[in-house]
């Protein structure tokens, strides 16, 4: 405030207890009159309040009196936590201020879901993004660094799924199972024309639901040259880089910390916080994702994007006979692999179930190539080759079946010693 604004505030607060200090009041009389100006409307000078509390009213006429009645004591002053916030306590602050140094050039928006995703805020508290832009800029940590002078070039994909990005927006809670669940929109983004082959909602973020959803993308658009993804644990899992290479798919990551090089989908992103969120009135999972399909097919790829002035879904149709099918046997490109050497009695253990593998096996170590929905049908490849598939183990038909005599005449070892 101006020294005359706080003078006018000290002139109007003397005008309200004058009659309580230049009297002799008893103390019920002093009461009534204090509850009697708590409950008049009152033109308060530098503020939008027309009521004053009691409490109030008593800490003006304490200032006055203790000051030996100086006007001064009722001048405005300063709070003692100005510039900071008092729904934001200062653990959380320090946290937020940490995670800004650890990742300087993530969004804010990104760095307040990290904070949730890190569990570094209090229980049922939500940071504001006004809030935490306060904070950083207190801070001196608003705005790019000065020596941040990293060469970065806006760039576009010639054709149609050169280039897809892809990311995870954390969206909003949905009942699911009997109790409200967080849930996570994949979404794969083509670069040139800013079409969606596909995005839905999941009720996790992990590998399993990223493949899901990188499946069903390339059985609806094609199989794109290069895929681009930061640097999050699914997209660095040997599953995501084995069905890749397997197709033919570059996949490049993001460097940490810089999420500047898929600002497309983070574009997109705030488009459907903006667009669809805001006006979604769904409680199921079911719901959430029917609508955002029909958000998509009837709005966003129907719709002239800033940037190109085509809608995607007629700058993707542009070059149709750019784009490269999906292979017919694209589902086995999605099988999980795993390494086991083959005990002596023949198996080998997947996921807890027990398999039979061939006995010129024993001893050796096989990849095997499997579905998780599909446990019975497990390939084995041995030296880049394909063997077949392992048998499930069946202990009861394992008691009946004649076993393999050794060659040359050699008795079995329990013959040698005298046992059937």
């Amino acid at each position: 405030m101006q020294k005359k604004e706080r003078e006018d505030v000290a002139l109007f607060r003397f005008g309200v207890i004058s009659d309580l200090v230049c009297s002799r009041l008893e103390l019920g009389e002093l009461t009534e009159r204090i509850t009697e100006k708590s409950q008049q409307r009152w033109h308060i000078p530098c503020s939008g309040r027309t009521r004053i509390s009691t409490s109030t009213i008593r800490r003006w006429v304490r200032l006055y009196e203790k000051s030996g009645r100086q006007l001064s004591s009722l001048y405005p002053t300063p709070r003692s936590d100005r510039g900071r916030s008092r729904r934001v306590d200062e653990e959380t602050i320090l946290s937020l201020v940490k995670l800004r140094k650890e990742m300087p050039g993530l969004p804010v928006v990104r760095l307040i879901e990290e904070m949730v995703k890190r569990n570094l805020c209090p229980c049922g508290l939500t940071i504001s993004l006004a809030t935490a832009y306060r904070i950083l800029k207190q801070e001196g940590l608003s705005g790019r660094s000065p020596m941040d002078k990293t060469d970065r070039r806006r760039y576009e994909a010639e054709y149609p799924n050169d280039i897809w990005q892809s990311d995870v927006m954390h969206g909003p809670k949905v009942l699911a199972g009997g109790k409200m669940r967080k849930t996570y929109l994949i979404a794969f983004l083509d670069d040139h024309s800013r079409l969606l082959p596909y995005a839905d909602f999941y009720l996790s973020e992990g590998i399993a639901s990223f493949l899901d959803a990188f499946r069903l993308a390339l059985l609806t658009r094609g199989v794109p040259r290069k895929l681009y993804v930061d640097n999050g644990a699914a997209y660095r899992s040997r599953h995501l880089e084995r069905v890749c290479a397997s197709l033919g798919i570059a996949l490049i990551h993001t460097p940490p910390y810089t999420p500047q090089g898929r600002g497309k989908i983070e574009r997109f992103f705030r488009t459907v916080r903006a667009q669809f969120l805001s006006g979604f009135q769904g409680k199921t999972l079911k719901e959430l994702n029917e609508c955002l399909d029909l958000w998509i097919t009837d709005q966003y790829h129907q719709r002239p994007h800033s940037s190109t002035g085509q809608t995607p879904f007629n700058r993707f149709a542009n070059h149709v006979e750019m784009i490269r099918n999906p292979p017919s046997d694209l589902e086995d490109h999605f099988r999980k692999e795993v390494r086991r050497r083959v005990t002596k009695d023949r198996t080998v253990s997947i996921e807890g179930r027990l398999y039979e593998a061939p006995t010129r096996f024993i001893g050796e170590q096989l990849s095997l190539l499997f579905h998780e929905h599909k446990q019975d049908r497990v390939e084995i490849i041995h030296q880049g080759r394909s063997h077949g598939l392992l048998v499930p183990l069946d202990l009861n038909v394992n008691a009946s079946v004649k076993r393999e005599r050794p060659k040359q005449g050699c008795l079995p070892f329990d013959e040698v010693e005298g046992r059937p």
